[in-house]
């Protein structure tokens, strides 16, 4: 109960705290008696970055950081009467600060995490899990948790299912009941029970396997949602907003859905939805309205929805306008909205607030001991290592990876029944500009190369694995990854390349084969990797020692747990292939590697390109920067061809 009370100290206290200097929301200016103005505030896949810092090029970044929103947090709440903030998960990985945490310092008797510091000055209500909160284990996820002065959860998350959702063990309460006294529009008090329940997408049980597999189990979203919210009006909660790391999606409901927040906004007696997972913004131009989707309501199913971006980029923000009549609370009007840290002004980042001086205050002996970890050199580079160009060409950030992951797999089969078979190596670009704008690619100059330099080639904590696959499977799995391209038409000019609803991601380039694309035919797969051309043949000359691929012969491929175990939806990956668990993460054997060569050299070998297409141009976008790197490009001729949108700049390839 220590929690609720400081929690409900905290909530009467918002508007006097910040003077009466503050411009009041318009619903609680005019809310009358009996009707009362609430604010919902969130975060959402902070993914630890506390500080508004890139640790991945060790500098300030104006876009990101809670210590930013932090700023909006304060002003928001001081333009209401009344107000809670909530976390909608995925705050405790991805980015160096995190691995320094999980990896190095760790979680000591009485330690603190510097993302729960953050968050506990800030006076959060309650949070919900993400899936990245399993990347490290559950042992280590609940001892971060621990230090939360706010309650934490997770409504399908469990020890053990039972036979309906009622009767699951869950790891964590499904759900909490704020006891509030909130004021109306006459000045009056009255006591409200806010409820908030939280949900995880069930994919984590194939995304952390490793950590998960015969311990815990998942149960779908809206199962849980239907057996719990019911409950949770009976317990008496007023007003009830579902915290749901899960993304907009307009698909059909069905068991398992990873994306299930507008049909969770349909469940009756939900009365909102903080949704995320998808680093999107809601509401926004990201979406279209229709099928359930309001943007300019800012509602989905009719009820009122936010969701704040990623990394602190935003704060997403429900205004609800309530009513008390016949003994109940009721949402008599909404608004919706998600306030931004930051703009783009001539191409460059412009924050719109200053840092919180509390938040950098808590957490600043973390950040100064995250800088310290990063730039720690293990070894050099010949040549340098950027992404500019790793969705046109063979590319030297996606090569290491995979010298580093094959070298690796050829000492684990030593000694197996699998040594001697050809290994090969499936790798794919993470930072590859996107949604993380014109300045997320790798660039690593020639010269030592730190742990920085590492984490920022492959962004995310995963382990390594080695699967079998047939020359067929090899073959598909190319064809897979060549979805990423538009279909192209011979002898048209300037035609758009790549398909943004198709993640970098999922681009993976196997090293030890030789292959070339042909963009004039439909793609096989979706971006979803769903069958949709079973006779396109996009994969032209593969080839294995410079002879056409057996496509019986065995191979052993080097990937990760998220491929192997069937992340990206890929053909002949669904975990029953897996030959090799390593007990190792891919950066750490990159990292190994490198200590090991000493001196690495990185560049290209150009194993795969695209088949000519006389008279055929296609344009394509990536950051500015690139421009240092594209006569250097193997493979194919890129040239300039003016601005692109967001500060991108735009290139043109002549096939």
């Amino acid at each position: 109960m220590t929690d609720l009370i400081l929690s409900r100290r905290h909530f009467l206290g918002t508007s006097a705290a910040f003077g009466a200097a503050a411009l009041l929301h318009p619903f609680s200016a005019r809310a009358a008696a009996n009707q009362a103005h609430l604010r919902v505030l969130s975060t959402t896949d902070l993914h630890v970055h506390v500080w508004p810092y890139d640790y991945y090029a060790d500098r300030e970044a104006d876009g990101l950081g809670l210590a930013r929103t932090a700023s909006i947090i304060n002003e928001i709440r001081a333009e209401a009467t009344n107000s809670i903030l909530v976390d909608n998960g995925d705050y405790l990985q991805g980015n160096p600060m995190g691995d320094y945490v999980a990896y190095e310092r760790g979680m000591p008797e009485g330690a603190l995490h510097p993302v729960m510091q953050a968050m506990n000055v800030l006076g959060y209500d309650a949070g919900t899990l993400g899936n990245h909160e399993f990347n490290y284990g559950v042992e280590f996820m609940d001892k971060v948790n621990a230090g939360a002065d706010f309650p934490i959860v997770c409504a399908n998350f469990a020890d053990k299912l039972g036979d309906g959702a009622r009767n699951d063990t869950l790891h964590l309460k499904p759900y909490v009941l704020l006891d509030r006294q909130i004021t109306d529009g006459s000045g009056q008090t009255h006591d409200m029970k806010i409820g908030l329940i939280g949900f995880v997408p069930p994919q984590i049980m194939t995304w952390d396997q490793r950590h998960l597999q015969g311990k815990f189990e998942a149960r779908d979203i809206l199962q849980a949602a239907r057996a719990w919210v019911p409950e949770m009006k009976e317990a008496g909660a007023d007003i009830i907003v579902a915290l749901s790391h899960s993304g907009i999606s307009t698909a059909p409901e069905s068991e398992g859905m990873e994306n299930a927040a507008l049909h969770l906004a349909g469940v009756d007696g939900v009365d909102a939805v903080v949704t995320g997972h998808s680093h999107l913004v809601f509401p926004s131009e990201a979406y279209t309205s229709g099928d359930g989707i309001d943007v300019g309501a800012g509602t989905l199913q009719g009820k009122p929805a936010a969701m704040g971006g990623f990394w602190g980029s935003h704060m997403g923000l429900i205004d609800l306008m309530l009513e008390h009549e016949g003994g109940a609370w009721r949402v008599l009007t909404s608004e919706s909205s998600a306030r931004p840290i930051s703009e783009r002004v001539e191409r460059k980042t412009v924050p719109l607030v200053e840092s919180d001086q509390a938040v950098l205050d808590a957490t600043r002996q973390a950040h100064e001991e995250t800088l310290a970890y990063i730039r720690r050199p293990v070894g050099e580079t010949s040549a340098p290592l950027h992404s500019y160009f790793a969705l046109v060409a063979d590319d030297p950030s996606v090569q290491i990876v995979s010298q580093a992951q094959t070298w690796y797999i050829e000492q684990m089969m030593k000694g197996t029944e699998w040594e001697g078979l050809p290994i090969l190596s499936a790798a794919a670009p993470f930072k590859a500009g996107g949604r993380g704008g014109p300045d997320y690619y790798t660039d690593v100059k020639p010269g030592p190369v730190a742990i920085k330099n590492v984490a920022d080639l492959y962004l995310y904590p995963n382990t390594v694995r080695a699967v079998t696959a047939t020359g067929a499977t090899v073959r598909d799995w190319l064809e897979r990854s060549a979805g990423i391209f538009n279909q192209i038409t011979p002898g048209e000019a300037d035609q758009p390349l790549l398909n943004p609803a198709f993640p970098s991601y999922n681009f993976d380039v196997i090293d030890g084969v030789t292959y070339r694309i042909d963009l004039s035919e439909p793609s096989k797969y979706d971006p979803k990797g769903e069958l949709i051309n079973p006779d396109a043949n996009r994969i032209k000359d593969l080839k294995f020692n410079g002879q056409p691929i057996d496509d019986a012969q065995t191979f052993v491929i080097a990937t990760n747990n998220y491929r192997a175990g069937g992340g990206g939806n890929f053909p002949g990956n669904d975990g029953s292939s897996i030959i090799f668990v390593g007990p190792d993460t891919n950066r750490d054997v990159i990292v190994r590697y490198i200590v090991e060569q000493g001196t690495i050299n990185p560049s290209a070998d150009a194993n795969w390109s695209f088949v000519p297409m006389e008279g055929t141009s296609v344009l394509f976008e990536t950051g500015p920067a690139g421009r240092d790197y594209a006569a250097e490009v193997q493979g194919v001729s890129i040239e300039e061809a003016g601005e692109g949108a967001d500060g991108f700049a735009q290139y043109r390839i002549q096939l």
